[in-house]
């Protein structure tokens, strides 16, 4: 059975992305994002919602293509149309359960790259393992919330803490059963 690792960045104040979707404020470069991408590699697959995959588009990703080329991707939404022919697997109907298959069968860890909603659903279902946060040190205020709401009184141990320059932390968390 493979973990789900829900890997984000995230404000002080709990979230993943400031009004309108703006990540501005958080790093693109340095050893917190060099860590990131190093992590990034020990994944098998990825998973995401609709608007965490569409998010990608404002950065150049190309309806249907893969933003991670050495993962097999699956967008789990109902409403997302893409070409026939697309490097990810649109997931519609029926998500606990092919949540549940692929944690069952991947060949390796599965990276939970978003949304918050996405998260949250997850969560409350309990099928996140490990929550991997790079904390910054920011207040964003408003935005997509790191688990768009849910907070269901879910216990977690932390067992890992790491600081940075300039006051980015990176925390990981055991999800507790």
């Amino acid at each position: 059975m493979q973990p789900i690792i829900y890997d984000v960045a995230v404000s002080v104040d709990g979230f993943i992305a400031g009004a309108d979707d703006d990540i501005t404020k958080f790093a693109h470069e340095g050893p917190v994002v060099e860590d990131y991408f190093e992590r990034l590699s020990t994944y098998a697959i990825a998973v995401m919602g609709r608007n965490t995959y569409e998010f990608g588009y404002r950065f150049g990703l190309e309806p249907g293509a893969n933003p991670y080329q050495n993962m097999r991707t699956y967008v789990f939404s109902r409403s997302l149309e893409l070409p026939e022919e697309s490097d990810v697997e649109v997931v519609g109907i029926d998500e606990l359960p092919k949540i549940k298959e692929l944690k069952a069968k991947a060949p390796g860890p599965i990276y939970l790259c978003g949304g918050g909603e996405f998260a949250g659903h997850l969560l409350s279902n309990r099928l996140i393992d490990t929550l991997r946060l790079k904390r910054a040190p920011i207040l964003l205020g408003s935005g997509v919330k790191l688990f768009g709401g849910v907070g269901d009184g879910c216990e977690m141990v932390n067992t890992t803490t790491r600081t940075y320059d300039g006051g980015y932390l990176f925390q990981e968390f055991q999800v507790q059963p």
